[in-house]
Order: C-alpha cells, then sequence, then structure tokens
C-alpha cells in the first residue's frame, strides 16, 4: 500500500531516513516501505499534525520482518466505533464518514 501525507503542524521523521517532515511538507511512501516514524528532538518539535492517507493495508514488523499487526479500511471502522462507544457518543457515529 502507499501512503500520502501532509504535515499540517510540527515536525517528524523517520528514524530509517535523514530528512524531516515540516510543516507544510507533502510525504510519499511507496508500496513496502519500512520506517519508524519520530517527533522527537531532531525534528525539533514536541509534537505533530498530519494527515496521512493510506492507500490499501498496513502490516506492522518487528526487526526481523515478521508480522506484528495489521490495518485496513475495516480494523480502522472497528477501532473507531470501539472509539465512539467509549466516548459516549455510540458505535453507529462513524457510519457519518462512510459513503
Amino acid at each position: 500500500a502507499w501512503v500520502t501525507g501532509y504535515v499540517i503542524r510540527g515536525a517528524w521523521r523517520y528514524l530509517e531516513h535523514d530528512w524531516v517532515a515540516s510543516e507544510g511538507s507533502f510525504v510519499y511512501e511507496p508500496p513496502g516501505e519500512i520506517h519508524t516514524l519520530v517527533v522527537d528532538e531532531v525534528a525539533g518539535t514536541p509534537e505533530m499534525i498530519t494527515h496521512f492517507n493510506h492507500h490499501g493495508a498496513m502490516v506492522y514488523v518487528d526487526e526481523q520482518g515478521r508480522t506484528t499487526g495489521y490495518e485496513d479500511v475495516f480494523t480502522k471502522i472497528e477501532m473507531c466505533r470501539k472509539h465512539y462507544e467509549a466516548c459516549g457518543l455510540g458505535g453507529a457515529f462513524v457510519d457519518q464518514y462512510i459513503r
């Protein structure tokens, strides 16, 4: 899956690369990109807000490349339902965002 991102506020970086995504940056991650996102002193800010668009499933891996987790549109919707339920909005609150 490929990912695009736009940094709205702050900055962040990937441990595996030598660039910093700062406010106003557009980021493209090609399919198969493996990285570790951090917001730290190198990025120069204590926080960030970035809008990411994931185009497909995300597979999380450990240091040996073994799968440790998986996310796709269906797992994200379920995560939102649980969050909205816990916040008192009800699990169906997410339905207004689904077309």
